[in-house]
C-alpha cells in the first residue's frame, strides 16, 4: 500500500516514513500544503497523513480541497495543537482521524492500520481469481486451502495485480503503486518480486505479456485445460 506524509518537521517526517515502509509500505514524503495537495492530486494513495500547521496551505485546506474534488482517501491529521474546537475543525474539514503531537509511533501505525481496514470492508472486499484468494483486510493470500506466505512488498504487487486481474499490468505502473516516487532503482526490480510470487503461488497464476508488463492469471483454469 502506498501512503504520503505532508509534514513540515523534516526529521519527524523522515522518522515516520522509515518506520512505515520497515512495516512494508510504499511512502511518499513531501513538507508543505500546495505541494501535498499537487501531490496527492496527481498519484494514487491508499491513505494520507496529513500536518495542520503547514507552510503556504494548512492541514485544513489540503484536506477540505481534496473532499470537494471527491478524493476520499482516509486522511489522518497530525496537530501540535491540542483542543476540542481544533479536532472539530479537521473532522469537519474530511478528516477521518486526528492525532496530536508528541504521539507514539506504535500508536500512529496502529490508527493507520485502522484506517487502512475501515476503507478496505467499506471499498472492497476479499479478491478472488479461481482457487487464489487476496484479502486485503487480513493481509492473507490462500490457494484452494493452502495458505501462502509473502512478505509485505510481496503481498503489494500481488493485490495490485489481482484488482487488476484479467488485465495486462506494465512493470512501470507496479512501480508507481507499490514503490515511493524517491525509487530510482532498476525498473526490473518487479521481476524480482514476480519471481518470488510465482515460486509462492504455483504455476499458471502470473502471466508475462512480452513487452507490455504482466497479467494475474486463473492459475487453476489451466491446469484444468492441461
Amino acid at each position: 500500500m502506498r501512503l504520503l506524509i505532508v509534514e513540515d518537521e523534516q526529521r519527524l517526517a523522515r522518522s515516520l516514513a522509515r518506520g512505515l515502509m520497515a512495516e512494508g509500505f510504499a511512502v511518499d514524503v513531501v513538507h508543505d500544503g500546495a505541494e501535498g495537495l499537487h501531490t496527492a492530486v496527481e498519484n494514487e494513495y491508499d491513505l494520507i497523513v496529513l500536518d495542520i500547521m503547514l507552510p503556504g496551505m494548512n492541514g485544513y485546506r489540503v484536506c477540505g480541497a481534496l473532499r470537494a474534488a471527491g478524493d476520499e482517501t482516509p486522511v489522518l491529521m497530525l496537530t501540535a495543537k491540542d483542543g476540542e474546537y481544533d479536532e472539530a475543525e479537521g473532522l469537519d474539514t474530511g478528516a477521518d482521524d486526528y492525532l496530536t503531537k508528541p504521539f507514539s509511533y506504535v500508536v500512529l501505525l496502529a490508527r493507520v492500520r485502522a484506517l487502512l481496514r475501515r476503507r478496505t470492508r467499506g471499498a472492497k472486499a476479499a479478491l478472488r481469481v479461481g482457487e487464489l484468494t487476496v484479502d486485503p483486510a487480513a493481509q492473507r493470500v490462500t490457494v484452494g486451502e493452502r495458505e501462502v506466505e509473502l512478505t509485505a512488498k510481496e503481498f503489494s504487487v500481488l493485490e495490485y495485480l489481482a484488482v487488476r486481474a484479467g488485465e495486462v499490468v506494465a512493470k512501470t505502473e507496479i512501480l508507481e503503486h507499490v514503490w515511493d516516487f524517491a525509487y530510482e532503482g532498476d525498473v526490473n526490480i518487479v521481476e524480482v518480486y514476480v519471481s518470488a510470487l510465482r515460486r509462492k503461488l504455483g504455476p499458471g497464476w502470473i502471466g508475462t505479456v512480452r513487452g507490455a508488463g504482466y497479467r494475474l492469471e486463473d492459475g487453476t483454469a489451466g491446469a484444468r485445460r492441461a
